[in-house]
């Protein structure tokens, strides 16, 4: 499979899914109390170090980008899917979304105070995680932190229909310490990480364990 190919199913995906994603996926955050902690540890780690921009990577509808506005940072959203941005957008009219992919963020060098990427890095084939950490290492700036969370496992699981919609889409679980590895090997230290149970929300319940790692670029290299 080409970037083009991966890039087009993704985004074509969910184009599809968008709006029933928005629907299903609205309240969530406020159900996650453990979550929701992780995302204030990262904006108060991102204020107490000065502030600055941030970037949400992969950010759909925009209820985590919302969420950490306001929380009091200044964030921008991306993502692959324009019909997720449409519904971004007209939920939060206050903030600027782009359309990008993470393979090749539209981001100078070393200016960004925080980057989040909330469940986006599943969807990345294993060979291009490293490029993918090596953008989000060239985009902080020095002393900048980035949050990801993900599903643990071992498996890739792949879906050719959601909610009644033919999509197709690869969730890629991953074990903290591999995805920890690799942060460390693209410049990014691990401060912090969280590891939970298995939740419910909206009837259904999550197949396996969710992580969520803070990590620091700490050098200054390009």
């Amino acid at each position: 499979m080409t970037d083009a190919d991966f890039l087009a199913e993704t985004r074509a995906s969910y184009d599809t899914l968008a709006a029933e994603y928005t629907t299903r996926n609205r309240g969530e955050l406020a159900a996650r109390p453990v979550d929701r902690a992780m995302l204030a540890a990262f904006t108060e780690t991102v204020l107490v170090g000065g502030g600055g921009p941030v970037l949400e990577v992969g950010c759909g509808p925009g209820r985590i980008a919302g969420h950490l506005r306001d929380l009091g940072l200044a964030v921008t959203g991306l993502d692959l899917s324009p019909g997720m941005l449409a519904h971004a957008r007209l939920a939060h009219p206050d903030l600027t979304f782009v359309e990008a992919s993470m393979l090749d963020l539209p981001v100078a060098d070393g200016v960004l105070a925080g980057l989040v990427a909330w469940y986006s890095v599943i969807h990345v084939p294993d060979e291009w995680l490293p490029r993918v950490f090596t953008e989000f290492h060239r985009v902080l700036a020095p002393g900048g932190h980035a949050l990801l969370a993900f599903q643990v496992g071992d498996e890739t699981v792949r879906y050719t229909e959601a909610w009644g919609h033919p999509v197709a889409l690869a969730f890629r679980r991953r074990r903290p310490d591999h995805v920890a590895a690799l942060l460390g090997a693209a410049g990014l230290s691990e401060q912090a990480r969280m590891c939970r149970a298995p939740q419910e929300f909206g009837g259904a319940m999550e197949r396996t364990p969710q992580a969520s790692l803070l990590v620091r670029r700490d050098d200054d290299r390009a």
